[in-house]
C-alpha cells in the first residue's frame, strides 16, 4: 500500500527473524561475532529480577529527602511581616480574570482624565468635524467650558508648548533651506517657469 495512486502495488517482504552474516571476520581470539557472543554472555533473567529487587527500599519516601534551609530574611521587618500578614492563597483563574479587569478598568479612566484635562482641544476638533446637531452642540459648548477652565489653570500650557515648538521646526526647516533667497519652492517654481520662456 503506498500513499500515492499511480505507484505499483508491491507486496511487502516478510519482516526479517534471522541476521545476515556479518561481512567483518572475527578478531584474533574470538570465536563468535560480538553480537552473538553478547547474547551467550548476558546474564540470567533470574538474577536481573533479583538485582532490581534487592536495589528498591519500600520504606524510602520523596519527603524524606534533605531540603535547603529558608534563607533568613536580612531585614527582621520583612519577617514581622510575613508573621503579621501571611500571604494568601494563590487566585483561581475568576480571581485572575477580575484582577485584570480592574487593572483595564483603571488604565481607561487613567488616560482618559489626562485627555481631558490636558487634550480637551481634540474633543473641539471634533465636534467640529461632525454634523450640527443636539449632541454635537452640547459636547462642543461643554468641551469649551472646560477648556476655559482648564485654560485658567494652565492645563493647556503643555499642548501650547508642544504645537509651539513644531512650528518652529517646520518654519526653520524652511527657512534654513537653499532656496530660501529664491522664495521656497514657488519661487523655484517661478524662476524656472521665465528661463523656459
Amino acid at each position: 500500500m503506498t500513499d500515492r495512486p499511480d505507484d505499483p502495488d508491491t507486496p511487502l517482504a516478510p519482516f526479517p527473524t534471522a541476521l545476515p552474516q556479518s561481512p567483518f571476520p572475527p578478531l584474533d581470539g574470538e570465536t563468535a561475532p560480538y553480537l552473538e557472543q553478547q547474547e551467550i554472555e548476558a546474564p540470567p533473567a533470574e538474577a536481573v529480577v533479583a538485582e532490581e529487587v534487592g536495589d528498591w527500599i519500600e520504606t524510602a519516601d520523596a519527603h524524606d529527602l534533605p531540603t535547603a534551609p529558608e534563607p533568613v530574611p536580612a531585614n527582621p521587618l520583612l519577617a514581622l511581616g510575613r508573621f503579621a500578614f501571611p500571604p494568601g492563597e494563590p487566585p483561581d483563574e475568576e480571581g485572575l480574570a477580575a484582577r485584570d479587569r480592574r487593572w483595564t478598568s483603571r488604565v481607561i479612566v487613567v488616560a482618559t482624565v489626562f485627555l481631558l484635562i490636558f487634550n480637551i482641544a481634540s474633543v473641539q476638533n471634533w465636534t467640529r468635524q461632525q454634523a450640527p446637531g443636539w449632541v454635537t452642540t452640547t459636547v462642543d459648548r461643554l468641551a469649551e467650558v472646560w477648556s476655559e477652565q482648564m485654560a485658567s489653570l494652565g492645563a493647556d500650557r503643555p499642548r501650547e508648548t508642544v504645537r509651539e515648538g513644531y512650528e518652529r521646526a517646520r518654519e526653520a526647516r524652511w527657512s534654513a533651506s537653499p532656496l530660501a533667497g529664491e522664495g521656497g519652492p514657488e519661487g523655484r517654481m517661478s524662476g524656472t517657469e521665465t528661463q523656459t520662456r
